[in-house]
């Protein structure tokens, strides 16, 4: 099969929408980064007779003709007060965030909770155990059992200017050997089982045993594995249940999901190698023309340059790819770049067909796997219709869905489903939420990116910022299988990647108001860095454009005064059943034991207030909401 006669057919769906993307240019700016934009503010600053220092009001930029009559004051949050940071805390609960914070920062406890925690079942019953379970560490981390008990700590929550985004956090508690076993029956196809070596599979993306259980070295975030579609489908009517509780319990709350909970992960194995290989083969045309030292949305290939280099490939005849590109549109401006070439991979009246790879020497496409029995292909459209409903329950009960990130073999297919989710639901405003995850390498081309297609299509683009959470098990996975380790080389430069794409989403929402993003860090100098930034560029807390979020039982010194001083700021609320949440609960003391030796701060605050308050003679404080 060439490129020409598959590519035609890929487009032809979407020449409409490009059609519609090209004749509107009025949607596009500048896609150059930082330098350009803050010549662009200061020269407006300047126009205005409006100098940005701290004690002077700054413009509101807004999506009204009155905007320019909004005028605000600078918001400082004071993360010193440990009155403000408490007031929601009695004093019974912040001696047990002391008790839980200290503990955790005991080695040998850490290294064997689970044990530990299974030795104190055995002696104290099981009734016993849930008791002491909810006065420790599941009343710290965690709000309560269902979706009724959980509703007055998420009302005392809110009283205090703190949301919440819903997470359902059972996992299955496997054998290491189980998880294995699980996970190479889910991401081998059929095919590859009879005729093992005899496709044409990049090794980071095909199922290794070694790294089969995807819970090694991961402490902050939950993992699920394949049993069979009724599994996934119980485990979407779980999300279904907790986008429902959380509309009900509030007017403006989040819920997360996985999608490796919605399906067969070998289609986000392949669907992720088809969209890297495709992306690679526009950059080795690029280089071709000279610009592979640009960044990912500098690169256009010249429209004529392109037809010669297909050419001489042998993708097909000169005419074919003369019609092929003009005929559908795509290179009115006489170049194209990674978004018209990303639109071409949309076909979804056969899903094989989405898994169809360029050889680089041939010039031909070629099948990513040999065959795929017709339950594979079920299989695939069954995941995406699973997405596609909980899409639609976000959006009738008013919740915003927010797509966990995951491994970077199945993250390519995971960016693009939610990207395409974004496409259809978030054109009024933003429900749909892709995650980024900073410490990879590639992180700010990915979000330049995304931003610039939602300009192009007007629509609400919607981003949460992590850094990360798989970092030692892809540095593992990268140094044992053989390739390029995708994770950033120190801690310092993933701060800096974080706080790149952080500013660049900021700078989208100052010129554009349809950008929305979720800060989720328990860094204060992030959270310092992102008010400073709020400050300089006028965007006010209460437009709900930028969105703060911490694990619940951590960082209350952050998220509360964020909260009280006006801010949108939101915590991950877990739920489940003592019993079922351990495998969290492991985590969360894991997670605890980095963050604590790192620092002193948390623990020293909550001496402070409960120094203050015995000193002030609050030794029954009960806050008053």
């Amino acid at each position: 099969m060439s490129y020409t006669k598959f590519l035609a057919s890929l487009i032809r769906a979407k020449s409409v929408n490009l059609n519609k993307i090209r004749s509107s240019p009025s949607r596009c700016r500048s896609t150059v980064a930082s330098p350009d934009r803050q010549e662009d503010k200061e020269q407006q600053r300047q126009s205005e007779g409006c100098a940005v220092v701290e004690a002077d009001p700054v413009e509101l930029i807004t999506q009204t003709k009155n905007a320019k009559d909004v005028r605000l004051n600078r918001i400082h949050v004071d993360f010193d007060n440990t009155e403000e940071a408490y007031k929601s805390k009695n004093n019974i609960e912040l001696l047990r965030s002391l008790l839980v914070f200290n503990l955790c920062a005991i080695d040998i406890l850490v290294e064997k909770n689970k044990e530990l925690m299974e030795l104190s079942k055995k002696l104290l019953g099981q009734r016993m155990f849930e008791k002491l379970m909810k006065m420790t560490f599941y009343g710290q981390f965690v709000a309560g059992e269902d979706h009724n008990s959980i509703k007055p700590l998420i009302h005392k929550n809110q009283a205090f200017g703190v949301g919440a985004v819903l997470d359902y956090s059972v996992e299955e508690d496997l054998t290491q050997e189980e998880a294995e076993k699980k996970e190479m029956e889910s991401c081998v196809s059929e095919a590859e089982k009879a005729s093992p070596g005899a496709d044409h599979r990049e090794k980071k993306y095909k199922a290794h045993r070694r790294f089969g259980d995807r819970r090694g070295g991961v402490i902050s975030a939950r993992t699920y594995f394949y049993a069979d579609e009724a599994k996934c489908d119980n485990q979407m009517e779980t999300f279904i249940n907790c986008i429902k509780a959380s509309g009900g319990a509030s007017t403006d709350g989040f819920s997360a999901i996985k999608l490796t909970a919605l399906g067969r992960p070998q289609f986000l194995l392949q669907f992720s190698e088809v969209l890297v290989k495709w992306r690679k083969f526009f950059n080795f045309l690029a280089a071709q023309q000279g610009k592979s030292d640009m960044t990912a949305l500098e690169k256009r290939l010249e429209l004529e340059l392109l037809k010669e280099s297909l050419t001489q490939m042998g993708v097909g005849a000169r005419d074919d790819i003369e019609n092929w590109l003009t005929g559908e549109k795509l290179g009115l401006s006489g170049t194209i770049d990674l978004l018209d070439w990303n639109s071409l991979i949309n076909d979804t009246t056969k899903m094989s067909n989405l898994l169809m790879v360029p050889n680089l020497e041939t010039g031909q496409l070629e099948p990513l796997s040999n065959k795929f029995t017709a339950e594979e292909e079920s299989q695939m459209k069954r995941m995406l219709q699973r997405v596609d409903i909980l899409a639609k329950h976000a959006l009738e009960n008013g919740v915003r869905l927010m797509v966990d990130a995951e491994q970077t073999y199945f993250q390519p297919a995971i960016s693009r489903l939610t990207l395409e989710m974004q496409r259809k639901f978030n054109k009024e405003k933003p429900v749909i939420f892709n995650t980024y995850q900073c410490y990879l390498k590639e992180a700010y081309d990915n979000v330049t990116l995304d931003v610039e297609l939602s300009r192009r299509e007007g629509w609400y683009f919607g981003a949460k910022l992590v850094r990360g959470a798989y970092m030692y098990q892809e540095r593992d996975r990268a140094q044992e299988i053989g390739y390029e380790d995708p994770i950033n080389p120190d801690y310092e430069a993933t701060n800096r990647m974080y706080h790149k794409c952080l500013e660049y989403v900021l700078e989208e929402i100052e010129h554009n108001r349809k950008a929305n993003v979720m800060v989720a860090s328990h860094n204060e100098d992030t959270v310092k860095f992102t008010l400073q930034k709020m400050n300089e560029m006028g965007l006010s807390p209460t437009e709900n454009k930028v969105y703060f979020g911490q694990l619940l039982g951590m960082c209350d010194q952050i998220s509360f005064p964020l909260g009280q001083a006006g801010f949108p700021v939101y915590k991950y609320v877990p739920y489940g059943p003592v019993n079922e949440v351990i495998p969290y609960l492991s985590r969360r003391a894991q997670e605890n034991r980095g963050f604590m030796k790192g620092s002193q701060r948390e623990r020293s605050l909550l001496w402070n207030e409960l120094r203050r308050r015995f000193l002030g003679g609050q030794i029954f404080y009960k806050p008053v909401y």
